[in-house]
């Protein structure tokens, strides 16, 4: 198999795309590295689809692997045909290759093996080939061996039959066909295992075609089996597989041969051929939902994590509760801690002028702007208790309800008692949800993304590949920042392009030594950070007042020759690009053309690009390009809203069937895919992201269950 041959036609990409970016990825270049500084060899491809590749490269070199030792394993043996080497070149899937081995993999001791232990493989060969109608009972009797457990002409006949079952289990190309007819008559049918009700009581008597079935309805099915809700079983038309079957066979030559030939097929296809394929056709659909929900998981991570910071902000954040009293937490603008306390303004306790008084001391000592409210167990007393108190002083300060999902999972790390050994486990998440207002994806990146809350049914995924997908996600969104080299946390830094764990360690620990670094070639001081690992991250890291200005770009050092010539050219220094005073660089531009200063400079055109946009916007953050966070004075109860009514909401999560808005109730209302917008939606990522600021109108409210319906059409 040519790989780059096959990527190009799957990616629609040109061959010198494909070749460049293989050869990058095999010298051990990141994905945000080859994404951002490597575009005139991938004609600039995003980092997504450069994942896509890779994953895709990976999986066909798998592919070539198991294909040469499934080679080798049959020329072992002493089996290896003509038609066997040019069908395993063929495969173009690991199924396809794990069919053809079928036959030759060590088994189990079958039926099969045991009747030919007892000599009856003639017989099969005989069976399967021209007999007359008398003669195969005739060669039976010649088996009859009561030492071997053949007492009888059907015992040996039987064993034939279970040779010939399993040669056509083990057919390749019978295989791929019943697969086709599973995808294309299968029916996936679920039944109650359980009177009691459960929130899979849809299910309890349910079908839809194989072909059908959309991967949240899949999860949920298989949840409800892993719960012992459901029983689950995918059927066939059995008759269409028989057919297929038996066209494969000169069953109407006589009639002695095709009753016993049925009897092996039908006893084939029932005790091999289904239950197996049946398993993979359910794999198969798993692993289909479990991408989708992969793909709407990442989605969601990534407008998580590019959520615009809050910044030059002083936070107050409260982390809610009941009996043992909300968590309370003052960070300034660098999210440095400045006070904590406990308040009790919630039940059983209900102290809430006391809480009141200590609140508003603090908002007046630290000058707080912002309070950041946890969303968990109490939360909507607490909101309440906050709005409540804000009319009460003369500051303007707001609130905003956040999301603390991982907050108790970094809480109770190491890595949150290495930060505050000082505080307690409660305190700490405080200080999660204070900072992660301010800047969501510094203190977000401290947490397992599987424990953020954004995805669909995350615990009944393949965890690895999961977390592999995910950290992708993390990866790129912290490279398309830039990271602070002198506060970032070691957690964040890890996730910059070239750089581990420990790496992240030993900057930190070279940072505290030495103190903040003043330029960027101060990391190859760093130990263990070679020239390759600075390569990788260099351009990532942003110096704010550091020696060259250049240094607070994402300019590339490798580019920095290049830049000085085109400041010189403009007549400009580096204090001019501090001052922001570099107009007369697009003028350069207009004069000289595009192509003509890149190849003057000598860099591509899509550098050059980069170049004056980061000459432009010094030390820019592309998530203050977005619309900033929904904060509040006032709050909302369920009561208050009524059908008809609209309202601004920020959307918390999307699923394959519509999108979660906080309106401000504490309970998120569901805008179901069909009332997203005025025309057909096939996925809501077309309409609506994580943390989108949308206007909704209530539908229906049901506070029994705690359901809102909500609708974005004609809004």
């Amino acid at each position: 198999m040519n790989i780059q041959s096959v990527l190009q036609k799957e990616f629609g990409l040109k061959p010198i795309q494909i070749k460049n970016t293989l050869e990058l990825i095999d010298a051990g270049n990141t994905i945000p590295f080859i994404a951002r500084y490597r575009k005139e060899m991938t004609g600039a491809l995003d980092d997504q689809v450069l994942r896509e590749v890779n994953e895709r490269y990976e999986y066909l070199k798998n592919l070539e692997a198991r294909k040469s030792d499934v080679a080798r394993l049959i020329e072992d043996m002493g089996k290896m045909t003509d038609e066997l080497s040019a069908a395993i070149e063929k495969a173009v899937s690991l199924q396809e290759v794990e069919d053809i081995y079928r036959p030759y993999k060590p088994k189990r001791r079958t039926r099969a093996m045991i009747a030919k232990e007892k000599g009856l493989e003639p017989l099969a060969a005989v069976m399967l080939g021209p007999v007359p109608d008398h003669l195969l009972e005739a060669d039976a009797l010649n088996y009859i061996d009561p030492s071997k457990e053949l007492n009888t002409v059907e015992d040996v006949l039987r064993g034939a039959r279970d040779i010939i079952a399993e040669e056509v289990s083990d057919n390749a190309d019978f295989r791929k066909e019943i697969r086709k007819l599973f995808h294309r008559y299968g029916l996936v049918e679920t039944k109650a295992k359980k009177e009691e009700d459960s929130v899979y009581r849809m299910y309890y008597d349910y079908n839809e075609p194989v072909n059908a079935l959309v991967s949240h309805r899949i999860l949920a099915i298989n949840r409800g089996e892993k719960e012992d809700f459901l029983k689950v079983t995918v059927s066939v038309p059995e008759d269409k597989v028989l057919a297929f079957l038996f066209n494969n066979f000169g069953l109407e030559q006589n009639e002695n041969k095709r009753k016993h030939l049925a009897l092996s097929i039908e006893d084939a296809w029932k005790r091999l051929i289904y239950p197996s394929v049946e398993r993979e056709i359910r794999n198969e659909l798993t692993e289909k939902a479990q991408e989708q929900a992969m793909v709407v998981f990442r989605e969601n991570l990534k407008n998580l994590l590019m959520q615009p910071p809050v910044h030059n902000k002083v936070v107050l954040g409260l982390d809610p509760a009941y009996r043992t009293g909300c968590k309370i937490c003052v960070v300034d603008e660098t999210g440095k801690v400045l006070a904590t306390t406990v308040v009790y303004p919630t039940p059983p306790q209900n102290r809430i002028e006391e809480a009141k008084k200590v609140l508003k001391e603090l908002i007046e000592r630290y000058k707080v702007d912002v309070i950041s409210i946890g969303n968990g167990t109490a939360s909507r007393e607490s909101e309440i208790f906050v709005a409540d108190m804000l009319k009460e002083i003369k500051r303007n300060v707001k609130y905003m309800v956040v999301s603390e999902a991982g907050a108790s999972v970094y809480s109770a790390s190491k890595l949150g008692a290495a930060e505050f050994p000082e505080f307690d486990v409660s305190l700490r998440s405080a200080v999660s949800i204070a900072r992660r207002l301010q800047d969501p994806l510094a203190e977000l990146v401290k947490i397992d993304p599987k424990a953020i809350g954004v995805g669909q049914y995350q615990h009944d995924m393949n965890q690895k590949r999961l977390g592999e997908s995910l950290s992708g996600v993390v990866e790129d969104a912290v490279n398309r920042v830039g990271v602070d080299l002198n506060t970032a946390s070691p957690s964040l830094l890890s996730y910059v392009s070239g750089i581990s764990t420990a790496l992240a360690e030993n900057i930190v620990a070279f940072r505290e030594k030495e103190g903040s670094f003043k330029d960027r070639q101060q990391l190859k001081k760093v130990p263990k950070l070679g020239p390759k690992a600075f390569e990788q991250c260099a351009g990532f890291l942003r110096i704010r007042d550091g020696n060259n200005v250049l240094d607070n770009t994402a300019v590339h050092p490798e580019s920095y020759s290049a830049c000085e010539t085109l400041l010189n050219k403009a007549g400009y220094t580096p204090d001019d690009v501090r001052k922001h005073n570099l107009a007369l660089l697009d003028l350069i531009v207009q004069k000289t053309g595009l192509k003509n200063l890149a190849d003057e400079l000598k860099i591509g055109e899509p550098t050059l690009k980069d170049i004056l946009d980061e000459l432009k916007k010094p030390g820019r953050d592309p998530r203050e390009e977005l619309p900033p966070p929904l904060l509040k004075r006032d709050v909302l109860e369920m009561k208050d809203i009524k059908p008809g009514m609209v309202l601004t909401g920020t959307v918390r999560n999307v699923a394959d069937f519509g999108a979660f808005v906080d309106i401000g109730v504490h309970q998120d209302g569901l805008v179901h895919i069909s009332q997203l917008a005025d025309r057909f939606v096939k996925n809501p990522m077309e309409v609506v992201a994580v943390g989108d600021i949308v206007t909704v109108k209530v539908l229906d409210i049901d506070p029994v269950r705690k359901r809102i319906s909500l609708s974005m059409k004609e809004v």
